[in-house]
């Protein structure tokens, strides 16, 4: 795994970073392929299968919060592309980290970037916060109190995880068992200098159109 140094240089949503002492970096945390991205352009299927080939990942270095923006921004450049054939706006997307590692931080610059306005409520208690964009229909989940899998039914989250939309999941690990394969999956790790560390994979053929 290559870790970009200068990821604006070399790639588009290498560039952004996290910055410790950001207000929003350890609120509410309680709780890939190669990125290329020079020609920003993403494609987005409907229809996703697992991979049968070792997936691609890459392995990025944000310094500040600026990085997360823009990797934010790139990536939600990247939902709202419409294809030629209508596909557009439908992803699962996990998230995992320790608790202040950032994660948070990134879904927030995320739904920002997709057109969320007003206030971003945490759905640490809830387990799930719809939202609604010119794009489509965004789920911004967080299992870190997730613990009863008859909730998945009763909840409804079979259906949403089947319906067309970007599904952004923290903790997904308290809901292995039930959530279904992410289509891209994000590691992240503070270092000693307080950067974050991003691994970006791709788990299934749309997220690895989503990617390069």
């Amino acid at each position: 795994m290559e870790v970009l140094r200068q990821p604006m240089l070399q790639t588009g949503l290498g560039r952004g970073q996290v910055h410790g002492g950001h207000g929003n970096l350890r609120k509410s945390e309680r709780v890939g392929p190669c990125l290329n991205f020079r020609q920003q352009q993403f494609l987005i299927y409907r229809q996703s299968t697992s991979l049968k080939h070792s997936p691609i990942v890459k392995t990025l270095l944000w310094p500040d919060e600026d990085a997360t923006e823009h990797f934010a921004n790139t990536l939600a450049k990247a939902l709202t592309r419409v294809l030629p054939d209508g596909a557009c706006f439908d992803a699962c997307i996990a998230l995992q980290g320790d608790l202040g590692a950032g994660k948070t931080t990134l879904v927030r610059h995320l739904l920002r970037a997709l057109g969320v306005s007003g206030r971003i409520k945490s759905p640490t208690y809830a387990v799930v916060e719809p939202y609604e964009v010119t794009a489509g229909s965004l789920w911004h989940f967080d299992f870190y109190r997730f613990n009863d899998p008859r909730e998945w039914e009763d909840a409804g989250f079979r259906d949403i995880f089947a319906s067309q939309g970007v599904k952004l999941c923290e903790w997904p690990d308290k809901a292995t068992g039930v959530m279904p394969v992410a289509d891209v999956s994000l590691h992240i790790e503070v270092n000693d200098n307080d950067e974050r560390v991003v691994t970006v994979q791709a788990n299934t053929s749309r997220g690895e159109a989503l990617l390069t």
